[in-house]
């Protein structure tokens, strides 16, 4: 392990720029620039996830499949997503973030595109899975990408990280209404040749915007990337909150559509624009989760647990659709503020090695997601709704309370 990586907080926010990657925005073009393209395509790119769960029915019925085969082409996108996540930081931090995001970009959206084209399920699966493996780069890459431009600051890389993370979650919130009215326009087919479209357009400005700086590290080793990330037990303790966090988040928030729909008898369009309100809390938020954490130190994750907490706990008991939405939205702001700093303090305790951090950041976050969309299946079919949102309002409080206590011994012990 080398020195910079058994660094704490405080001296690897110091020394972020002498990495060699603390320039990404280069010949001209701004960070907020970068961050803008950044987000866009982590909205596009999460969105094109999303947007496949309203589309099942549709894709069954073109397709003369069951529903639960048609399932399977959800499947073959997340299961190659989860598995090169672990891949792509690693490499970006070899070969340069940027080359790998661009890379990945072209990669998502042509076989986004592609889904389009898809004539049986074996066709659809294959171009899912070669579009989830590329997607798979977008997340951690990009957050990597994002500490080393403004990892000299605190303030700037929590701002940051919050816009991304919520143009992220804004393309998933409204993912249900934009294949919604996609769908009802055009067909199924139409909703994965916009997202391809979109996302072939920030790949090309991407090309533009990023620098390509070269990598942080000298070799290539999956091995001795993780034995290293695994030899740092607070790496591993943060990490395990964001598997909390995904498990609350991923897992519940899967479930929220069809809740809504139950509740109000809205239409998927409508049942969109409510969900909405998560992602749009999500954008405000991530703007000013550095500023807060500034002003409020650690006390900011303790209260944005309890926020979340009493936000998604309340849940289940609306009917209002305007209670329904200042629900969604106490969530998603109690969320945006507690992931942020949980990936910029990853990242802070391992500089050189920001995209490896990352995949194993994102990784917790995904699992966490799938087994907790598995469980709260399981609870859903037993006791309904209530509880799969007081059980993530707990978990979600649980992250809270520990990321503070976790934090406030880091900074004292450094």
């Amino acid at each position: 392990m080398s020195v910079n990586d058994r660094r704490g907080p405080q001296d690897a926010m110091g020394d972020s720029d002498s990495a060699g990657s603390g320039r990404v925005a280069g010949d001209g073009t701004s960070a907020g620039t970068m961050v803008f393209v950044l987000g866009m395509m982590a909205f596009w790119c999460n969105g094109d996830n999303y947007a496949a769960s309203p589309l099942i029915v549709e894709i069954a019925k073109d397709l003369h499949l069951k529903i639960s085969q048609a399932a399977l082409s959800v499947t073959a996108y997340m299961l190659p997503f989860g598995l090169f996540t672990l891949l792509f930081g690693p490499l970006g931090d070899r070969f340069g973030k940027a080359r790998v995001i661009n890379f990945a970009a072209f990669g998502t959206a042509i076989f986004s595109a592609l889904g389009a084209a898809a004539f049986d399920l074996t066709s659809l699966s294959i171009i899912r899975a070669v579009n989830g493996a590329f997607a798979a780069a977008i997340l951690p890459v990009t957050m990597s990408l994002v500490g080393d431009r403004f990892g000299h600051d605190p303030k700037e890389v929590q701002n940051a990280l919050g816009k991304v993370l919520g143009m992220m979650f804004l393309g998933g919130a409204a993912a249900t209404a934009i294949g919604g009215a996609l769908a009802y326009l055009g067909s199924w087919r139409l909703v994965y040749l916009v997202y391809g479209i979109a996302e072939v357009i920030l790949a090309f400005l991407m090309l533009r915007v990023l620098e390509r700086q070269p990598g942080t590290v000298a070799k290539f080793d999956l091995r001795t990337a993780y034995q290293t990330a695994f030899a740092n037990p607070a790496l591993l303790k943060t990490v395990s909150i964001i598997f909390l966090v995904g498990a609350a988040v991923f897992g519940s928030f899967t479930y929220a559509g069809k809740f809504v729909e139950t509740r109000t008898g809205y239409n998927i369009l409508l049942v969109g624009l409510i969900l909405t309100s998560f992602g749009v809390a999500t954008v405000v938020g991530g703007r000013k989760a550095g500023v807060l954490r500034q002003r409020l130190g650690n006390k900011l994750l303790l209260l944005a647990g309890i926020v979340a907490c009493v936000s998604w706990a309340l849940m289940g008991a609306w009917r209002s659709p305007v209670l329904l939405c200042v629900s969604l939205a106490g969530f998603g702001l109690g969320f945006i503020m507690i992931q942020p700093t949980l990936i910029a303090t990853a990242q802070q305790l391992m500089p050189m090695r920001r995209g490896t951090v990352m995949s194993l950041a994102s990784f917790n976050m995904f699992v966490g997601g799938g087994i907790g969309t598995f469980v709260n299946g399981r609870v859903l079919d037993a006791w309904g709704f209530e509880p799969v949102f007081i059980v993530a309002a707990a978990l979600i409080l649980v992250a809270g309370v520990v990321a503070a206590a976790l934090l406030h011994r880091l900074a004292r012990s450094h």
